[in-house]
């Protein structure tokens, strides 16, 4: 069960690490654009925007490998149950104002990893 939940909270770690690249690096590319469904126009006035969210996506993420790399158990599992649960709550935040895909490609994943932890 403890690799099962390792393994789950690097995955919810990698995606963070995808969405800070696409949101930060991809944001007004043909490939950004297509991805996020926008307008040439308002990815470019919205770009400062997207690249402010791509870096605390990046923090989320840090956060999450901070969590594996703890040397202290009890640390790393405090850190793995608050990160995890912040992804939760942005990703409910974000399925209600944003887009419901969000639910199921970002808060589902985290929400499985928090299972996992707690389980562990």
């Amino acid at each position: 069960m403890e690799i099962c939940q390792k393994i789950a909270v690097g995955f919810v770690a990698f995606l963070h690490l995808g969405f800070l690249y696409l949101e930060m690096f991809l944001w007004k590319t043909p490939k950004g654009l297509k991805i996020f469904k926008l307008d040439a126009q308002f990815a470019e006035q919205s770009a400062t925007l997207a690249a402010n969210q791509g870096l605390y996506n990046g923090f989320l993420a840090a956060g999450l490998i901070w969590s594996l790399c703890a040397k202290n158990i009890e640390m790393g599992f405090q850190l793995k149950v608050f990160f995890l649960t912040c992804v939760l709550i942005a990703r409910i935040y974000g399925s209600h104002t944003a887009s419901k895909n969000i639910l199921f490609f970002q808060a589902l994943p985290a929400a499985f990893a928090l299972v996992f932890v707690l389980l562990t």
